[in-house]
């Protein structure tokens, strides 16, 4: 699992700091959270294998965090893309999208499929044999979700040298591998522990952005692995989060510590501050493990 911060500030795109998005890597799954302005030059610029990417996910319809929605999709038409397209975002994104395409006659050459959010609740939008992916409910000026990504859990690793020691024929490797014990040709059981090896824990990757300090978040991300969380101001201007709907450094911290996550990554801050550092030091005063998000920079969760 690793992490590509395409952007990480508020607001409107500017000389050198772009708007939100971020590429997130699992399970050789590369999907695309949010889609600011600029977010398809970001990809290109690091690099990013774009057509990969056959699924998206939209927190909020604010332009910070959408309007490269409709560039991206677009350039996957003029670059004769023909993997499905799958948006996930609040209800009204099918509309946004569906009347650019209309008016400038750019249908696109591939399927393009919109699920469109409504819920106050937690709920699955993806899931496959790797990863399962679940909003979490914010609280904004709009409608808005965060999202939860999480590893399912591998096979077992085969002990090539016990079932070679025993004589275990190739074609029970993937029963062995799912958990079973097994059973010799004289009778002997062997339990699957010495058979195997235990799988690496899965990961996973809890992203919140944009919201007001907001608690019910907490039982969602519960343990989670690293929390990617908004931390638009510090301290100082605390004030202004109720009217923008949203946090503070030291807020984020909070929600990190009570929802015990392992890793806290702030992003989304308000291009009044000249240092970052500073939304990491006040972090720190209650949660440690905190990194910086900054345009570019790669996370190997």
């Amino acid at each position: 699992m690793n992490l590509t911060i395409l952007g990480c500030y508020a607001a409107t795109p500017r000389t050198l700091t772009n708007p939100t998005a971020q590429v997130l890597e699992i399970k050789n799954r590369m999907f695309l959270i949010d889609c600011g302005e600029g977010t398809q030059v970001q990809l290109r610029k690091h690099k990013l294998r774009f057509s990969k990417i056959n699924h998206i996910f939209i927190s909020h319809l604010h332009g910070d965090h959408v309007f490269g929605l409709i560039g991206l999709i677009s350039t996957f038409s003029l670059l004769n893309r023909q993997t499905d397209l799958h948006v996930h975002g609040p209800k009204g994104i099918k509309e946004m999208i569906l009347l650019q395409l209309k008016l400038s006659k750019a249908w696109t050459g591939y399927n393009l499929y919109f699920d469109e959010l409504e819920s106050d609740e937690s709920q699955v939008v993806f899931e496959d044999d790797k990863v399962k992916v679940s909003t979490i409910p914010l609280k904004h000026r709009i409608y808005a979700n965060g999202y939860l990504f999480e590893e399912k859990e591998d096979p077992r690793k085969l002990n090539v040298a016990a079932v070679e020691e025993y004589g275990i024929e190739t074609c029970y490797y993937n029963k062995i591998k799912a958990g079973h014990d097994m059973k010799l040709d004289d009778g002997k059981l062997i339990p699957n522990k010495e058979l195997t090896f235990d799988p690496a824990p899965p990961k996973s990757y809890a992203f919140c952005s944009d919201t007001v300090y907001h608690e019910p978040v907490i039982p969602i991300i519960k343990d989670v692995d690293v929390l990617y969380h908004e931390s638009t101001f510090l301290d100082s201007e605390e004030h202004l989060c109720e009217r923008t709907m949203h946090t503070t450094a030291k807020q984020a911290a909070l929600i990190a510590k009570k929802a015990n996550a392992k890793k806290l990554i702030l992003g989304h801050f308000s291009t009044r501050y000249k240092s970052m550092e500073l939304f990491k030091k006040e972090a720190q005063t209650v949660f440690e493990n905190v990194d910086i998000a900054d345009d570019g920079k790669f996370f190997d969760l």
